[in-house]
């Protein structure tokens, strides 16, 4: 099962040398598409809080139900840019 560290706080947000977790690589994909950088340093800078976010929520749901190895890509594609 490929895995990625997470920073919980983004490198370009002030994060770099900071708190890191290890994530299964499709979660760690679906936080990205998700969230913006900014919402991350902003909001959801704790493992507690990127559980609490709706979209994540039911991604973690069902991927929990998936087999150990499973792969995917990420579903739902990749957030809208803001400008």
């Amino acid at each position: 099962m490929p895995q990625s560290l997470h920073h919980l706080v983004p490198k370009l947000k002030g994060g770099k040398g900071g708190p890191v977790v290890l994530l299964h690589a499709i979660c760690h994909k679906e936080i990205h598409a998700a969230l913006s950088e900014a919402d991350l340093a902003r909001s959801y800078a704790t493992i507690e809080a990127l559980r609490a976010h709706p979209r994540l929520a039911r991604f973690i749901d069902w991927v929990a139900k998936r087999p150990p190895g499973f792969l995917s890509r990420v579903p739902g594609g990749r957030r809208a840019r803001q400008r």
